[in-house]
């Protein structure tokens, strides 16, 4: 076929729909340029639970093998089960997977051996040259040696690996619900959760890569509505939303609200940093005020980022930050080879809740402050001028800085608001922070009157 291949290589990913952008014959083309780019002997192969991700996954598989790589194939994962392997077995992977996106989407993952991230500037780019490089003539015959094939169970140990980071023996009986939304959580959940004091109330657990209950995307709200209306007719004690490929979780209280995904990060933020004291904690820019306060409050030290995981990865490199969150739910471990897991974050809500006897929403008023927009998505002609016209109204306001770490940043001692473009549609993200609920609705309002003029 022929190949479009700046449609499906992003930034961090490669992602498209199947069997029209790209197929098995392209996968085998990824597979052989990634054992080239990486240097690869031996990668490790997992896929989710889309209809194409098996065939697609074993296409990748075969074209590494010709260039003499030995692939283990771990079949059927969530992503950061994934990333387990690759870090245990310190072997390069690749993960297919198109997260929350529809059904006829699928995608790849890849990471370096310990679950570095790939990525447009960490070698992705060199893998879309050589796939683009190969499409007509087909991937060079390498290796004198065609590698292994070999198939290998990583769940038990993928599971005994998060309940050694976090201590939940000993915590009180709780009810949980867990929607998984038809994705990997499915998978995973069963036997991360086997053993603890735990009444599961499972919804949509059934593999179905087509979701039929609803998108596999917690933080839409949309897609929570049916796990909240459970978790009040349960009385249970809390709900938990995993992605499609569960490498992300959305955490509901025991009333049925959401739960912002900052005040998980400050809270699981205070418990790694009772693990390891004087630690550097990562956050993106527009995670809560809460968070920087949380960390300094528990003896760390915050840093701010720009969205996105391979910033966050970088970064936790660099700095050997211990823990990273973003307010998209993906929150990063640096005992789990700086690589993001939402089961680990799951954990550890569920260790915090039970060690004490409160609700989980009167245990998270201390990380949840301050009155939040959410993102805001507006449609727009021109990003950059309908920035310009929102900096323009604000830059001459008593008290107001600005910085453009990500997009255009506006803060006073009593509210900030960040518009940041999206970088493959024509929309701009607007979140905003107020320390008051009247403040930041006025604060929205005026600046989406703006953005939408």
């Amino acid at each position: 076929m022929a190949a479009d291949l700046s449609q499906i290589v992003k930034a961090y990913d490669v992602r498209g729909v199947v069997p029209d952008q790209w197929d098995e014959s392209l996968a085998e083309l990824f597979g052989a340029a990634f054992v080239q780019v990486v240097g690869a002997d031996a990668i490790v192969v997992g896929h989710d639970m889309r209809p194409s991700s098996p065939g697609l996954s074993a296409a990748f598989a075969r074209g590494a093998a010709r260039q003499g790589a030995d692939v283990t194939l771990i079949g059927l994962c969530s992503t950061d089960q994934l990333y387990y392997a690759s870090g245990k077995l310190n072997l390069p992977g690749a993960m297919f997977t198109a997260s929350h996106n529809p059904a006829q989407y699928n995608g790849i993952k890849l990471c370096r051996a310990g679950a570095a991230p790939v990525g447009q500037d960490t070698g992705l780019a060199d893998i879309r040259a050589l796939v683009e490089a190969w499409a007509e003539s087909g991937a060079p015959e390498a290796a004198a040696t065609t590698g292994t094939l070999d198939e290998r169970d990583t769940l038990a140990d993928y599971a005994a690996h998060l309940k050694s980071l976090v201590d939940v023996s000993g915590i009180r009986p709780l009810k949980v619900v867990v929607d998984a939304g038809n994705g990997m959580g499915g998978h995973t959940v069963p036997t991360v959760f086997d053993g603890l004091p735990l009444t599961l109330v499972p919804m949509y657990f059934e593999l179905d890569g087509t979701f039929p209950n609803h998108e596999a995307n917690p933080l839409d709200p949309a897609n929570i509505v049916d796990l909240q209306e459970r978790v009040r007719a349960e009385g249970a004690d809390l709900g938990i939303a995993f992605d499609g490929d569960a490498d992300r979780c959305f955490v509901v209280d025991e009333r049925g609200e959401g739960v912002s995904p900052s005040a998980v990060t400050a809270l699981v933020a205070a418990r790694e940093l009772a693990r390891h004291p004087g630690g550097t904690v990562i956050h993106n820019l527009i995670t809560s005020w809460s968070v920087p306060e949380v960390v300094r409050e528990n003896g760390g030290t915050p840093v701010r980022t720009r969205v996105g995981h391979s910033f966050i990865k970088q970064e936790m490199a660099r700095s050997g930050a211990i823990f990273g969150g973003e307010h998209s739910a993906h929150y990063y471990f640096k005992d789990f080879w700086n690589a993001d897991t939402g089961m680990l974050a799951a954990l550890h809500v569920l260790a915090a809740l039970g060690t004490q006897q409160a609700p989980l929403s009167r245990l998270l008023a201390a990380y949840d402050r301050y009155a939040g927009s959410g993102e805001i998505n507006s449609t727009v002609t021109d990003q950059t001028a309908r920035t310009e016209a929102v900096r323009a109204a604000f830059a001459t306001r008593q008290g107001v800085t600005m910085d453009e770490l990500d997009g255009l940043t506006v803060a006073t001692a009593d509210w900030w608001f960040n518009l940041r473009p999206s970088n493959t549609e024509p929309l701009l993200r607007l979140n905003v922070e107020a320390r008051d609920e009247p403040t930041m609705a006025k604060l929205r309002d005026e600046v989406l009157a703006l953005v939408r003029a």
